[in-house]
């Protein structure tokens, strides 16, 4: 996963990227330490074709205003540069997966 602080190279990433992942959070969340690997394992073996980024809203706070993140963890998921799924906090692996499958599949199996 991808660390990225600027706001212009994050908004360029989502616009001409099919498939992107934006996991936020900090460093001082253990939960979002022990969350982290997971997703971007689930990421590598079930949809390798998406991009995904790591933002520490700690050390970009306009990042997390910008994209309404007012809490941690909190995952973004967009295809074709529209927003398709918003976790935050509580975050099911399960439920995760199911939410990206479906367009996934859209967008990169065509």
């Amino acid at each position: 996963m991808e660390g990225i602080y600027n706001i212009k190279d994050l908004e360029d990433k989502i616009a001409t990227e099919k498939g992107v992942l934006l996991y936020l959070s900090s460093d001082s969340c253990s939960v979002c330490k022990v969350l982290r690997p997971k997703v971007t394992e689930l990421l590598h073996e079930q949809f390798p074709l998406m991009v995904s980024h790591y933002v520490d809203i700690e050390k970009s706070p306009v990042i997390s205003g910008q994209f309404r993140v007012f809490t941690i963890p909190t995952i973004l998921i967009y295809f074709e540069g529209k927003e398709q799924v918003r976790y935050s906090r509580n975050i099911s692996l399960h439920q995760l997966e199911a939410s990206i499958s479906r367009p996934y599949k859209l967008v990169f199996e065509e």
